[in-house]
């Protein structure tokens, strides 16, 4: 997956052991749902949101590896360009979700 100044990393934790590793290969996705896409398709494996991939994974499409790594996330992450001239519309989401956070 390409984010904005570059590939993400992966980030994995077990029992209190983390490891970030700098995935390579030769396709490299900047649409989530290109991602999954391309791994139903058998390209390789592909990193998404449960909720993304649950109908895949029930119907027995696609298979959770490294489960036990990957910890579920508690909080939101929301990107974006630059905290000047902001939208108010954007601003309001972002204050709802902090607020959310408390």
């Amino acid at each position: 997956m390409r984010l904005p100044g570059g590939p993400s990393r992966w980030e994995f934790e077990c029992a209190r052991k983390s490891v970030t590793i700098n995935a390579s290969g030769s396709l490299i996705i900047d649409d989530t749902h290109l991602v999954i896409e391309a791994a139903l398709a058998g390209v390789g494996l592909g990193l998404a949101y449960d909720e993304q991939v649950a109908e895949y994974i029930a119907e027995r499409r696609l298979v959770r590896v490294l489960e036990e790594w990957t910890p579920p996330i508690p909080c939101f992450f929301l990107y974006y360009p630059s905290r000047r001239l902001q939208p108010a519309a954007l601003s309001a989401l972002v204050n709802a979700l902090r607020l959310s956070q408390q």
